[in-house]
């Protein structure tokens, strides 16, 4: 009890200091009480070590190092990822809660439920792809899923240039509707 209040007390005297030199604390470590450092990325602890939770809203393009734009660079994106996931993998740390860019969470396929229409049009490919019996309507299938694809690629890329994240969101959502669609189409295409 006593090195809390005393890492407490630590953490108000560094808070009074950086106000006299016109800086604002960091939160303070939920383990030691002590002062942590800005930033978007991973934060741990200068004296404990305890990695601390993510802020409310990260800014996810800042936090993977990438330019705000739907193109990025897929390589430097992933040695990133690789670089996050060694640092705060869940066997070290236990689960986080879900991440998200300007108060928008990230895409679920339900966010696309409520265009009646873009269902239907799934529930239609989907009947395309069971009654399919050779390869000329599978092609077919492929092809048309393909071209979908393309255009919902394109029209996220536009939304995130506008910086319209719902509408982002609500075509990501379609957009795992077709890869779900692409998963099927492969399993049938692989011979029993």
């Amino acid at each position: 009890m006593r090195a809390v209040l005393r890492a407490r007390l630590g953490w108000a005297r560094r808070a009074l200091l950086g106000a006299a030199l016109g800086r604002a604390p960091g939160p303070p470590c939920w383990s030691c009480g002590a002062a942590l450092p800005g930033g978007d990325g991973p934060r741990f602890c200068p004296g404990c070590q305890a990695l601390q939770p993510p802020a409310p809203r990260p800014d996810l393009f800042r936090l993977m190092d990438c330019d705000r734009s739907f193109r990025i660079d897929a390589q430097q994106l992933q040695r990133r990822f690789r670089s996050l996931q060694r640092a705060v993998h869940p066997d070290r740390f236990g689960q986080r809660p879900p991440l998200e860019l300007s108060g928008v969470e990230p895409a679920q396929e339900t966010d696309a439920d409520a265009d009646s229409a873009f269902l239907m049009e799934i529930m239609e490919i989907n009947e395309k792809l069971a009654e399919a019996k050779n390869e000329h309507g599978l092609v077919e299938i492929e092809t048309l899923i393909k071209v979908k694809q393309e255009g919902l690629t394109k029209e996220v890329t536009a939304a995130f240039e506008r910086d319209d994240l719902q509408e982002a969101k609500k075509l990501l959502a379609k957009m795992k509707y077709f890869a779900n669609l692409e998963d099927k189409l492969k399993a049938k295409k692989i011979p029993s």
